[in-house]
């Protein structure tokens, strides 16, 4: 198989760049224009290629994909020109601009001048600067062979790196790179366009309703006490953070706090449309999202956006601008954006969630056997949650003593507190007192003492990155102190880069460099973190199963999203929920289970 190095140099101007559009609506834009292409082929010499749009694809018909990686920085974008423009689909797609996220974490530089300064290997030119605003036909022929000169460099770097980065790296992970690329590359979802505009038309017009009837002051919108007190009227337990500047509790509704972006996407759109209104907008993110929606269905298929390794854990987010992996799917609007993503015809979609995934990990990891037997046998372990918080058997458990058994197991598992696990219940309309939580806090300790027990252990585990100490932690977790990072099953880190502690009056206090500035991490931190880094590695494992025979076109947190001919819909979801209850080779005895749904559209599958 050859390895194909690509980069595409584009038109742009100060209204129509990446910069101020989505890659999508960028390459399908009719102002749209390639100035030229570099190519590589395996280690020979790169060329340069500008012409008319035919006289590339004839240019580009001359190598031969079908037998190909291609390989690019940032290969959403080069790879959707050769997919959508010239309709070539190599055997295998490849991305340093992945790989780089993968190695190093998502908190590093990840551009490709970034990464070429950190390895040596040459610096990225600046001349694209001086494309701003030119056709392929204002250059003049010097000018043109000077930004095929950028081309040529950044397709050498981009080849450097790939051999730098790429020796050693895990095989697995290149197929999911690839199958995640396609997913955005060759997109095989459709968009309902006639739903979406009608959704968009009730949302507008509940969201006018519901301001005038708001009836909030500007001062009682802009006053975080006054905002919080709007937000418990609706029933929301105010955001909140710790403030760097005090270490302390305070209130989350800054702009960027995770907290109050929240509440833009809220299953109320009361609350959508008070986070709006304190912002001052005119729209709200669903209103946005769906005429984002709109546009693209216009356009053509949906190209579903999933960033490979987008979180520290290693986790699949969104990107785009469309972010697929927190649609609304309750409220008065209910799922209308997840049922306007529909399947071609011919095709039904099948959607396969990996049940309390994480929780599983957690009992397994942490050797708390008699749960980990609990789930292997299939029993209620929100029941029997509940019976030991309530002192009564597990058939005499009523509805609401295990919503609080499944709401103690999926959120206590990290070392939740109780002044927070009281917080939890009240967001969810359970109201009791802060003694019962910490009585029902101390309860769940006792009877999960080991991961009780994991979470000490996990704390030791930072202490002994500082101190340069190998360690193990719990089960196919290999902590590397020089690297300040937890080796996953995977094969890749997860790196605490520059990890410092203090002592105060609290103990030993930890915290990491990331790009947003210093964060506290601590044994409850980490075990999340060993968690949802383990639960992905299952994930991505499961995906390339089924991708055997199967195309996944999407992932969200836990779940698979796979389409499907709908002629062999009950053999493909028996394939999919098998591969789903697929358990690694390093993973013996995690007691892993899914469930799974059908439709032909994405909303339509739970």
């Amino acid at each position: 198989m050859d390895l194909i190095t690509v980069d595409f140099e584009t038109y742009y101007d100060k209204d129509f760049s990446l910069s101020k559009m989505t890659t999508e609506e960028y390459i399908r834009d009719p102002r749209f224009e390639v100035i030229g292409v570099g190519i590589k082929v395996n280690n020979g010499p790169t060329e340069w290629a500008s012409g008319r749009h035919d006289e590339i694809k004839d240019y580009l018909d001359t190598f031969n994909w079908a037998d190909s990686m291609v390989l690019a920085h940032n290969t959403m974008f080069d790879g959707a020109i050769l997919s959508w423009l010239f309709d070539i689909r190599p055997r295998v797609w490849a991305d340093t601009l992945c790989i780089g996220r993968a190695v190093h974490g998502v908190n590093a530089g990840g551009s490709l001048k970034a990464l070429a300064e950190r390895y040596k290997i040459g610096e990225k030119g600046n001349e694209v600067v001086n494309a701003l605003g030119k056709r392929r036909i204002d250059f003049s022929e010097a000018e043109l062979d000077k930004y095929g000169d950028y081309c040529v460099n950044d397709v050498e770097l981009t080849y450097k790196l790939f051999k730098i980065m790429g020796k050693g790296f895990p095989t697995k992970e290149l197929k999911l790179i690839d199958l995640t690329l396609r997913m955005f590359i060759e997109p095989v979802l459709e968009l309902d366009q006639d739903l979406l505009e009608t959704h968009l038309h009730n949302v507008k017009e509940r969201k006018s309703r519901l301001l005038e009837t708001i009836n909030a002051s500007r001062e009682e919108l802009m006053s975080n006490n006054k905002f919080a007190e709007l937000l418990k009227e609706f029933g929301v337990t105010p955001p909140t953070k710790i403030s760097k500047t005090t270490g302390k509790e305070t209130l989350a509704l800054a702009k960027t706090d995770e907290g109050f972006t929240a509440l833009l996407e809220h299953e109320d759109d009361r609350v959508q449309a008070l986070a709006t209104a304190r912002l001052g907008t005119k729209s709200t993110l669903e209103e946005t999202r769906t005429q984002r929606f709109i546009d693209i269905a216009s356009r053509g298929k949906l190209p579903v956006p999933v960033r490979y390794y987008a979180a520290h854990t290693g986790r699949w987010g969104g990107d785009d601008k469309i972010n697929l992996q927190n649609l609304p799917s309750r409220g008065p609007n209910g799922k209308a954006l997840k049922r306007s993503i529909v399947a071609p015809e011919g095709y039904t979609l099948v959607d396969c969630d990996s049940s309390q995934i994480e929780a599983r990990v957690l009992a397994w990891i942490a050797g708390q056997q008699d749960l980990v037997e609990a789930f292997q046998e299939g029993r209620d372990v929100y029941k029997k949650m509940a019976s030991a918080i309530y002192n009564v058997p597990e058939d005499k458990v009523n509805k609401d003593q295990r919503f609080v058994g499944k709401t103690t197991i999926l959120g206590c598992g990290y070392g939740m507190g109780s002044l927070r696990f009281q917080d939890q219940l009240k967001s969810f309309g359970f109201d009791i007192e802060l003694d019962e939580a910490r009585r029902i806090i101390d309860i769940y300790r006792k009877t999960n003492n080991h991961i009780s027990q994991f979470w000490r252990n996990a704390q030791q585990t930072l202490v002994n990155m500082t101190q340069g100490r190998n360690y193990n932690l719990g089960q196919s977790i290999e902590v590397v102190p020089e690297k300040y990072g937890i080796k996953l099953p995977s094969g890749l880190m997860m790196c605490y880069e520059d990890l410092r502690f203090e002592q105060n009056d609290k103990g030993l206090q930890f915290d990491y460099k990331t790009r947003r500035g210093r964060v506290k991490i601590y044994g409850g931190k980490v075990t999340e973190n060993v968690c949802q880094g383990i639960a992905r590695c299952i994930i991505g494992e499961q995906m390339l199963a089924i991708s055997k025979r199967y195309r996944v076109v999407l992932t969200v947190h836990d779940s698979v999203v796979c389409c499907v001919p709908e002629d062999e819909l009950t053999v493909a979801q028996g394939y999919i929920e098998q591969c789903m209850r697929l358990v690694p080779k390093w993973a013996e005895g995690m007691p892993i289970n899914c469930e799974s749904g059908t439709g032909t559209s994405y909303g339509d599958c739970e």
